[in-house]
C-alpha cells in the first residue's frame, strides 16, 4: 500500500510540474506544424504525421526522465523531506519503486494525451484505419519509456543530478544502436569485441520497441512481438531497480 501511497503523491506532483506541460504544449506544436509542413512531404504526408507524432512522444518522454526523473530523490534529500518519510515504517526500495511507478504513470499519461491528439489529426485527415497501428506504437513507446525511467531511478539513486542525467542519456543513446554495437562487435578483434558485446547485451535494447516505421504505414506488429517487448520492459525493470534498491539501501545521505 505504502508503494501506492508514494506513486499517487509522485505522479501528482510530476503532472503538476511545468516541465510536462511545457513538453506536451511542445507536443502539439510539433503535431500543428506537421500538417503545415505537408505540402513539402511530396504525398506521404500521413507517414510523416505519423512517423513525427511518435517520435515527438519518445523524445518529449525522454526530456521529462531528464528533466524531473534524474532529480526524483535529489529533489527529496534537498528539500529534507526524504528524512520524514524514511523515519516511518517505510523500507528504501518501496520507496523507489514508489518513484519510479508514479513517474512512470505520469509519461502514460502524456503519451496518452499526445497520441489521442495524432490519432485525431489522422483521424480529421480520413486515416482513421491507422488505429490499431497507432495504439500498438503508443503502447510500445511508453514501455520504452517506463524502461528508460527504471534506469533513470538507479542512477538517481547512486549519483548526482547531473550525472545521473547524463548516465541516462548515454544509457537511451546506447539502446538506440545497440543492434550497431553487435554488428561493429562482429568485426572488432579480440578482447574489445567481446566488451562491445557485453556493453551491447547490458544496455536496454530499445530497437525492440520502435514500431515508427510498421505504424505509419497503417500496419500492425504481430501480439508475439508485444508480448515479448513486455516482457522484456517487465524483466529489464525488475533488474534494474533490484540494483537500484540495493545501491539505496547503503547511500548515506548525511
Amino acid at each position: 500500500m505504502n508503494v501506492v501511497l508514494i506513486a499517487r503523491n509522485t505522479w501528482r506532483e510530476a503532472i503538476r510540474d511545468r516541465v510536462l506541460t511545457g513538453l506536451v504544449v511542445t507536443g502539439f506544436v510539433l503535431l500543428a506544424i506537421t500538417q503545415v509542413a505537408l505540402p513539402l512531404a511530396m504525398g506521404e504526408g500521413t507517414r510523416l504525421t505519423v512517423d513525427l507524432g511518435l517520435t515527438a512522444i519518445t523524445l518529449l518522454g525522454m526530456l521529462a526522465i531528464l528533466m524531473v526523473g534524474t532529480n526524483l530523490v535529489a529533489k527529496e534529500i534537498e528539500r529534507r523531506t526524504i528524512f520524514n518519510l524514511l523515519s516511518r515504517p517505510l523500507s528504501r526500495p518501496v520507496y523507489l519503486v514508489g518513484k519510479w511507478l508514479g513517474l512512470s504513470s505520469a509519461l502514460w499519461s502524456v503519451a496518452l494525451v499526445l497520441g489521442v491528439a495524432l490519432w485525431l489529426v489522422l483521424a480529421l485527415r480520413g486515416h482513421a484505419g491507422h488505429t490499431l497501428a497507432l495504439v500498438e506504437a503508443v503502447y510500445m513507446a511508453c514501455l520504452e519509456l517506463t524502461l528508460v525511467t527504471a534506469v533513470a531511478v538507479l542512477f538517481s539513486a547512486l549519483s548526482t543530478p547531473v550525472l545521473s542525467s547524463l548516465y541516462t542519456l548515454g544509457a537511451f543513446l546506447a539502446g538506440q544502436w545497440c543492434d550497431d554495437l553487435r554488428a561493429f562487435a562482429a568485426k572488432a578483434p579480440g578482447s574489445f569485441a567481446t566488451l562491445l558485446n557485453v556493453a551491447a547485451n547490458l544496455v536496454p535494447n530499445l530497437t525492440l520497441f520502435n514500431v515508427r516505421a510498421l505504424a505509419a504505414s497503417g500496419e500492425a506488429t504481430t501480439p508475439l512481438h508485444l508480448a515479448l517487448a513486455t516482457l522484456y520492459a517487465t524483466l529489464y525493470c525488475g533488474c534494474t531497480l533490484a540494483l537500484g534498491a540495493a545501491a539505496f539501501e547503503s547511500r548515506d545521505f548525511k
